[in-house]
């Protein structure tokens, strides 16, 4: 496989990034095989956390490695049923619940295997002086504004004050419109 770009990265994102919460991760996970081989596998490597639940998904099952001894969850696994996967040139997101680590971040390395048997690692950290490298390590930064998750069946919800002020506005014309609507078929149908 080659360098792939940047947006092309196993990405994680939460929902909030308070250490020490409860939150849900989203892992992002890309196919960019070349080939046309479908992603099989996902293992995702935690720190240590103690909390962790994976979401159901449809065509996937879900392995959690526990460290009984010390009470913790080294890593999950996804494992794609037969004949499903991600396929090329598209991406799955694959979310979990835990309770965040304390710290400025939290490193996930991910391994992607695909069915023609290649593996990507994405385990590397980003070396001093802020330059990328070729497999990154899905990283959070824990403590500070969450980016808001985003749920690709849905529309992002978003919206600047000058947005919102017009949408109350609009609405507000929309009800008043009904109403004068709504009364005169009323006056309509007495006469």
């Amino acid at each position: 496989m080659t360098a792939a770009p940047a947006w092309a990265h196993v990405h994680v994102d939460a929902d909030h990034t308070n250490p020490g919460d409860d939150a849900i991760l989203a892992f992002e996970v890309p196919n960019e095989s070349e080939n046309g081989a479908a992603t099989t596998e996902v293992t995702v490597t935690l720190p240590d956390l103690t909390e962790v639940s994976a979401e159901q998904i449809p065509g996937w099952t879900a392995r959690l490695d526990r460290n009984v001894a010390a009470g913790t969850v080294k890593s999950i696994t996804w494992t794609a049923a037969p004949g499903a996967g991600i396929p090329s040139d598209q991406f799955a997101i694959f979310r979990v619940s835990v309770m965040l680590p304390s710290g400025d971040s939290a490193s996930f390395p991910t391994t992607q295997t695909y069915s023609d048997g290649s593996v990507v690692h994405w385990d590397q950290p980003a070396p001093p002086g802020g330059a990328e490298p070729e497999h990154p390590a899905p990283t959070l930064t824990l403590g500070a504004t969450p980016h808001k998750m985003t749920d690709p069946l849905r529309p992002s919800t978003s919206a600047s004050p000058a947005s919102d002020t017009t949408s109350r506005w609009l609405a507000g014309t929309a009800l008043v419109v009904a109403a004068a609507s709504l009364a005169l078929t009323v006056v309509r149908r007495r006469s």
